[in-house]
């Protein structure tokens, strides 16, 4: 039976027609955007330091910004299309990164300039995370031996590292000492996971299963109904401005990944924990004056430690979008719909660029552009085309035109 939502015009729209919109807005207008103007055909990888109007504005290359473009360009091959222009992206972007991605030691770097040549060294141990979840989309798009390879090298990599508390750095935000990042562990959470589902190996499923539990003990704390950015390494919270920085987008990002991994190990009770804490974020994070979701907000309503708290990014209006649509599904609890149709509406009414497709990335409170960086200066084919990209497999569900059993995390 056709399900359908009420929207803010108080007319009712059938969950086809917003599959169609979600479809549109990846496939006509998110996806041509990065094809048409951003992959660098000439040097290799892609062009992410571009404005909202698709102008290079450097051809330097952000390390990440290559391998999440690989698990972009891969997902779309293996999750909306088998489509050659896909693949061959894909393909293009790994090349460049396995050349000039890693130090001699096996670390990712953070940024090479248009030649591969290192501008900035292996500062941030999250390049290595979007390294496995590229190569392992990737090779689940080919079976290339050296994705998965390269894939399981990082792992091994990343895991002798994370042993040692202090022995890696977390640009863009720094890491104090005797402090532990919750966006350290809800990375590696996922990624081992994708990993370890490629391979059939449970050991590493078991890794990212720990860093799963680390996120919804050491991070998310019930008692506030808020998660926590950092903690001591001993899980004690930390009463400072940094201490108490509370990103709800990112918690809500976090939340969406937590079902994904608990889905696979039946573990119905830390679902329900993460939809009640998508909840909490979404109430948290919401701007009553002016709609949007706030990018920080203080614990205990202090000043915001965060750079630019009070603005309104695109990327956490992408991932609620999607962890609502998945809350809902799961719970079939009516605020989830409410609460989506209500960041739908904000989100499709201020970030679509007409004339060039994709999405604006940065506004302030008031819904005003502006163009100072935030962390980098780069513009992902990322947080936007994943989103899409699950949102329009749950709205096939919801629509009827995929049964509930398609649902593989």
């Amino acid at each position: 039976m056709t399900r359908y939502w009420r929207s803010s015009l108080q007319i009712d729209v059938r969950f086809p027609d917003l599959l169609a919109i979600y479809r549109a807005e990846l496939l006509q207008r998110t996806a041509p955007f990065w094809l048409e103007r951003a992959v660098d055909w000439q040097h290799g990888g892609i062009n992410s330091c571009i404005s909202d109007e698709g102008q290079v504005l450097s051809r330097d290359k952000y390390m990440w910004s290559q391998l999440r473009a690989i698990w972009t360009f891969s997902a779309l091959y293996n999750r909306i299309e088998a489509r050659s222009e896909w693949l061959d992206v894909a393909r293009h972007i790994f090349n460049f990164a396995k050349r000039y991605g890693r130090d001699q030691e096996g670390r990712w770097v953070f940024a090479v300039d248009e030649h591969g040549n290192v501008l900035q060294g292996a500062t941030s141990i999250y390049a290595d995370g979007f390294a496995i979840y590229g190569l392992t989309e990737l090779a689940r798009a080919t079976g290339d031996q050296q994705a998965v390879d390269l894939a399981l090298e990082s792992y091994e990599n990343v895991q002798r590292r994370l042993a040692r508390p202090g022995s890696y750095e977390t640009a863009p935000y720094p890491l104090p000492e005797g402090v532990k990042a919750h966006g350290v562990s809800m990375i590696f959470s996922l990624v081992f996971h994708e990993l370890g589902l490629l391979l059939e190996d449970e050991s590493i499923l078991a890794a990212g299963l720990h860093h799963a539990e680390e996120v919804m003990t050491a991070f998310l704390r019930r008692e506030q109904r808020l998660l926590y950015e950092y903690v001591y390494l001993d899980n004690r919270l930390i009463d400072s401005p940094q201490g108490r920085a509370i990103v709800p987008g990112h918690a809500i990002e976090s939340m969406w990944f937590m079902i994904h991994i608990y889905q696979h190990w039946g573990n119905k009770l830390r679902i329900e924990e993460a939809i009640r804490a998508i909840k909490w974020h979404i109430v948290y994070g919401w701007d009553e004056q002016y709609g949007g979701m706030l990018l920080s907000r203080d614990a205990t309503g202090e000043a915001p430690w965060w750079s630019f708290a009070d603005a309104k990014l695109w990327w956490p209006h992408t991932e609620v979008l999607y962890a609502l649509l998945l809350a809902y599904e799961l719970s079939n609890e009516a605020w989830a719909l409410d609460w989506f149709e209500k960041v739908h509406n904000y989100a499709f009414s201020h970030y679509p660029v007409a004339q060039f497709g994709e999405w604006t990335q940065k506004l302030d409170r008031q819904g005003q552009k502006f163009t100072q960086p935030v962390a980098l200066p780069v513009k992902d084919p990322f947080h936007l085309p994943r989103a899409l990209i699950f949102c329009i497999e749950v709205l096939k569900r919801l629509s009827g035109e995929w049964p509930a059993e398609t649902r593989a995390y």
